[in-house]
């Protein structure tokens, strides 16, 4: 079984994530500032070399100004019936 980071459901989440940044205009630099990590922190999250938490989601979602329920909701509207675990 694939760890679930490998998962066509993991993907769509990044995919969410990277969205949203653009969408709030900022670089990964930009976000990682706000978050008090290196550059290279936002972007081993957005290529899947970093698995994010629950706390993490909501803390970088944060650092977007968004809200993370309601980020969470865009992930969760786009995965399948049967999620690959």
């Amino acid at each position: 079984m694939p760890k679930s980071v490998f998962t066509p459901a993991y993907k769509i989440l990044l995919e969410v994530l990277i969205l949203a940044r653009h969408e709030s205009g900022l670089t990964q630099e930009a976000l990682a500032t706000r978050l008090g990590r290196p550059q290279s922190f936002v972007a081993k999250i957005e290529r899947g070399e970093r698995r994010l938490d629950v706390i993490e989601f909501c803390a970088v979602v944060r650092a977007m100004g968004l809200e993370p329920t309601a980020t969470f909701n865009k992930v969760v509207s786009r995965l399948p019936l049967d999620i690959e675990v």
